[in-house]
């Protein structure tokens, strides 16, 4: 058995080694069923996923290196400290929307970092404060069986969910306790746009499923169903404690979202995640910032945190007409986001770009990100080996990691569309590991147990 080695730590070698080689079906479907259909009225549910999402989840596990995972870890609680900072408050609160100017003791849920393994190790992609799809991949997590020595040894692991979702209503608790003290908490509303349309509505339900088993009713809306009456949130006839926010429109600047903004701006309910928290967080002009050491230092970061920025953040800036030229001739180079973008939505690869759409980049709000190739990952599919693109997602709160995810995918973006692709379940391979062993290295026909 081949040893793989290359520039990285010995994990990340034999976790590239093993997403070329490794053919292991590491999804127990069974499990998953049981884990998304665990009252007598999911099957509607299940039905959702199996029938309408054939794509949602892929049956492979993606090995990731546990210095890889440290190296994400220790981010995540670094861009926390920088957060904090009064400098940093101040540049990125100063160019943002009127509504991240009210305050709240909420420190906004779900938290996600999306991250390529690049050649020398995860590098940032973006930043979101209302990632989707951890309680999918709690489930996910939970529904996994070790198929490699590098993970079955000791130190190797599956991301387990096995206390995450108990820690994700916690969480939620904790952002009602920071706000609202020891006032009892009876009823939630997940808010998004036209939710029965949405993609990620069974994991809507799940939310509505663990809450309610806590004790806590639980309602599906549209922003635009609720209303402000006497003082306070409603939907229709019911007063509502908390929201927790799914909807896109970050600043809460549509029409729709009326309700929304007015209960923010009085404080008439719990939001998480909220404005402020985007502002401060996922704008995406961050980027630039995050890479940029000099203004780093200049607000005080740590010089720790520095290093582990300039080691993470690929190289960012925001485009200039005045830079237009240079940008142009080296567009191959960059990957184009608009500032409040989400889900790579009017995000452009530079070798992609015709002259017209680089022109409605420079009349927007828009930066350039160095690209960072996602890793891959080869599995089988109908019998024939394909090789997928992958990227991770950690879930975090308060500077902590909860939960890391991959999702796998073909295409520029990640679209749930592609057979054998979707959330996948993580598996780290310890830096002591000397040697990988697939249990179906390069088989015909991937094991299913």
């Amino acid at each position: 058995m081949p040893t793989p080695h290359d520039q990285r730590s010995n994990s990340a070698s034999i976790a590239s080694w093993l997403n070329q080689r490794c053919a292991c079906v590491t999804l127990n479907r069974s499990q998953l069923q049981r884990e998304l259909c665990g009252d007598p009225q999911d099957g509607a549910l299940l039905a959702m996923v199996e029938d309408a999402r054939p794509n949602l989840f892929s049956d492979t596990t993606v090995f990731v290196g546990e210095r890889d995972l440290a190296t994400m870890r220790a981010f995540v609680a670094a861009h926390e400290r920088i957060v904090a900072l009064p400098g940093w408050q101040s540049r990125v609160l100063a160019d943002a929307p009127a509504s991240a100017v009210t305050e709240s003791a909420a420190r906004s849920v779900f938290m996600g970092y999306d991250f390529h393994l690049g050649d020398e190790g995860p590098r940032l992609i973006e930043i979101n404060t209302n990632a989707g799809g951890g309680l999918l991949n709690a489930a996910l997590a939970r529904a996994q069986f070790a198929c490699c020595n590098a993970v079955r040894g000791e130190g190797g692991k599956l991301e387990s969910g096995a206390d995450v979702a108990t820690d994700f209503l916690h969480m939620f608790r904790k952002e009602w306790q920071l706000a609202r003290g020891d006032e009892p908490l009876a009823h939630i509303a997940i808010v998004d746009a036209a939710p029965a349309s949405q993609y990620l509505l069974p994991e809507f339900l799940l939310f509505q499923r663990l809450f309610e088993r806590a004790g806590i009713r639980t309602s599906i809306c549209d922003p635009a169903e609720l209303q402000v009456r006497d003082g306070r949130l409603y939907l229709g006839d019911d007063g509502i404690d908390l929201v927790y926010n799914r909807s896109t429109d970050f600043a809460f600047d549509q029409p729709e979202s009326a309700a929304l903004r007015q209960a923010w701006l009085g404080d008439l309910a719990v939001i998480t995640p909220h404005p402020r928290a985007h502002a401060l967080y996922a704008d995406k002009r961050h980027l630039a910032l995050l890479s940029d050491t000099d203004f780093l230092a200049s607000i005080g970061v740590a010089a720790s945190d520095i290093a582990l920025c300039e080691q993470v953040v690929p190289p960012t800036r925001r485009v200039e007409r005045a830079e237009a030229d240079t940008l142009w001739q080296t567009r191959r180079e960059w990957f184009f986001k608009p500032a409040s973008g989400f889900g790579s939505k009017a995000a452009y690869r530079g070798d992609k770009l015709t002259r017209r759409v680089f022109d409605e980049i420079l009349a927007g709000d828009y930066v350039a990100q160095r690209i960072v190739s996602p890793s891959s990952r080869v599995k089988r599919v109908d019998g024939s080996s394909i090789e997928l693109k992958s990227d991770l997602r950690a879930y975090a709160y308060c500077g902590q990691v909860q939960l890391f995810a991959a999702r796998l995918y073909r295409g520029q973006t990640t679209n749930f569309r592609t057979p054998g692709g979707g959330f996948a379940a993580v598996a780290s391979v310890p830096e002591a590991q000397r040697h990988a062993q697939c249990d179906a290295l390069e088989a015909p026909q991937a094991k299913n147990r």
